[in-house]
């Protein structure tokens, strides 16, 4: 299968582009500064035991270990966009920021085979830069390059294992869901699990620090509890979200655009306003679609243009001239429904949409906001 090329996106803001990896652009958030620059602060005590008297450079020493640890943070993520892409998924960008890295990946697998491999590749990449690291481990003399090395085999090890802890946002969450999703046969029951397994875990990183010391006789300061917040709140985000989606989304296939549909009348572009409007009142019509002679639709009659057209103008003014140009995604086939409704409702926002039946012909219009009204029922 060859691999789509991805649609050009705007780039978030406050983001540059590093480059480019895997067919898909390397962004790098203005936060990941921020703990480079931690990263560096807190590994020049290190550095300076290895290689005393660095003055000033232990920080510059530092700071180069961050960029490599972040480099083998973008191994990862790139792992995720190379998998994608061979189950032919677009992916837009790759970005590094500060707690991590995150892939754009287009779409939603379609499987939990798909799921479960474009997941866990990523914490299995971590793995196996860790075990390498490990391995140079025995062969590094001493020095600033075997901290750097231990460094990274432990960073690597660290990430993979809990990258592979199951909820989401994590990646062992979409493992987790992919698992339910096997076993249930229902893509939202595996979300919404995955997501309550993020909740706990977020609950488990805000009470780490309590147990810290106690497994490794280190007592915790400010910055422990600051950072165990930090990530606590990032996962419960994350986790709130994936089970709010999974609500959402497990009613998908209850949108039918032809039950949604509202009674319409279609009537010849060049019809008198006034006309129109009668036939509609007579019909009971909620909508009026403007066709051409074959009966093609090519417009709708937009509510505020008509109310706005004084009674003593309609007589003598065309319909045509207070509809909306049917332009393209604003007609619909009357058989969409669940996610294929509100991918096209998203792909070209609009009021109002025409329903069409396979011949052509004019079904009735399709209001977002009747749509989004059932969504939430």
């Amino acid at each position: 299968m060859s691999d789509p090329a991805p649609r050009p996106a705007p780039r978030p803001p406050g983001t540059f582009k590093l480059g480019t990896i895997a067919g898909s652009d390397v962004l790098v958030s203005s936060s990941w500064f921020l703990i480079a620059g931690l990263i560096a602060y807190l590994y020049a005590p290190v550095v300076e035991r290895a290689q005393p008297d660095m003055g000033v450079w232990k920080y510059v020493a530092g700071l180069a270990f961050a960029v490599i640890l972040y480099g083998s943070i973008l191994l990862h993520e790139a792992s995720h966009a190379i998998v994608a892409r061979r189950f032919g998924f677009s992916v837009h960008s790759i970005t590094l920021h500060f707690l991590g890295g995150m892939t754009s990946i287009e779409g939603e697998s379609r499987t939990p085979r798909q799921e479960f491999w474009i997941a866990v590749v990523g914490p299995l990449t971590s793995l196996a830069v860790g075990g390498v690291g490990v391995g140079l481990w025995f062969v590094t003399p001493d020095g600033l390059l075997l901290v750097a090395v231990e460094g990274l085999a432990g960073a690597n090890l660290l990430v993979g294992v809990l990258n592979l802890v199951p909820g989401l946002p994590l990646d062992g969450g979409r493992v987790l869901k992919s698992a339910v999703w096997q076993a249930t046969g229902n893509v939202h029951r595996g979300t919404i699990a995955a997501g309550w397994g993020g909740r706990l875990t977020a609950g488990a990183v805000l009470l780490w620090p309590l147990l810290q010391e106690e497994l490794f006789g280190r007592p915790p300061d400010i910055f422990d509890f600051l950072l165990s917040l930090l990530i606590a709140m990032f996962l419960w985000s994350g986790a709130t979200a994936a089970i709010t989606s999974g609500r959402l989304r497990s009613r998908l296939p209850d949108l039918r655009a032809r039950d949604l549909a509202r009674r319409t009348l279609a009537v010849p572009d060049d019809l008198p306003l006034s006309e129109a409007v009668r036939r509609a009142q007579d019909a009971e019509a909620g909508s009026i679609v403007t066709v051409t002679s074959s009966g093609r639709p090519v417009g709708v009659v937009n509510e505020a243009a008509l109310l706005a057209t004084p009674a003593d103008r309609r007589p003598w003014v065309a319909v045509s001239t207070v509809a909306r140009s049917l332009d393209d995604g604003l007609s619909l086939p009357v058989t969409i429904n669940g996610e294929d409704l509100i991918v096209a409702i998203n792909r070209t926002p609009a009021a109002e949409y025409v329903l069409v039946e396979d011949d052509g012909s004019v079904y009735g219009v399709l209001s977002t906001a009747d749509v989004d009204r059932a969504f939430r029922q």
